[in-house]
């Protein structure tokens, strides 16, 4: 293999590695807070919030992401919405991944024993209070192990957004490989670094969830 044509080529790849990093932080982020959101919903919400969340998860989950991308991306404008392209891509993959991190929260959170809640009560701290400050920062070290592998698939699934021809890496990649004709060099060279990025967010989540809980047991 001749890994030169890569590295010659490495600016081109870099602005597509930009997008995809760019794509990876809106919807890790915008995924998250909504999430958290759903997942206390989902267990102290009334009965119509309750059946509405767990409609909402349950055909999220239950659908291909490739078909949430489409979807948004040619569904919406065809109803007149107005969105850009990357703004099509990061509301599908936050759709998607709302939905799986509201089963997180919801798992963790049901996972803390119901006492802490009660002493909480018996103190007169309000219901925001007690999810805020008692609830939630016991639950996460518990969700950080799940969420971790959330956003390693997250950063992997930005790489479909080269199927609504999105510049991403991918895209990068493809283009590329196609100008140049050397595609095992463009294509290993993206096994590489994809595994490098995924590796280093997995590893960074273990060192963060074992820190939480060093912290959490002193």
């Amino acid at each position: 293999m001749d890994m030169e044509i890569v590295w010659q080529n490495r600016e081109l790849l870099w602005e597509g590695l930009k997008y995809s990093f760019k794509l990876f932080a809106v919807v890790i982020v915008l995924a998250t807070v909504t999430g958290v959101i759903f997942g206390v919903g989902a267990l102290y919400g009334n009965r119509l919030i309750k059946i509405v969340l767990r409609t909402y998860v349950d055909i999220v989950r239950g659908m291909p992401l490739l078909v949430t991308i489409f979807l948004i991306f040619y569904g919406l404008p065809a109803y007149g919405a107005n969105l850009s392209p990357f703004q099509s891509i990061a509301l599908a993959l936050t759709i998607f991944s709302a939905a799986h991190m509201s089963e997180i929260v919801r798992g963790s959170v049901s996972s803390i024993p119901r006492g802490q809640e009660d002493a909480a009560k018996s103190i007169g701290l309000t219901f925001w209070q007690r999810v805020g400050s008692i609830i939630l920062p016991q639950a996460v070290p518990v969700m950080m192990g799940p969420w971790t592998n959330l956003a390693v698939d997250m950063f992997k699934a930005t790489s479909l957004a080269t199927l609504v021809s999105q510049a991403d890496f991918l895209f990068s990649i493809n283009k590329r490989a196609a100008a140049k004709g050397h595609y095992l060099e463009f294509y290993f060279a993206a096994v590489i670094v994809y595994f490098v990025i995924c590796f280093t967010i997995s590893r960074l989540g273990a060192w963060a969830s074992r820190r939480m809980q060093v912290g959490m047991a002193s």
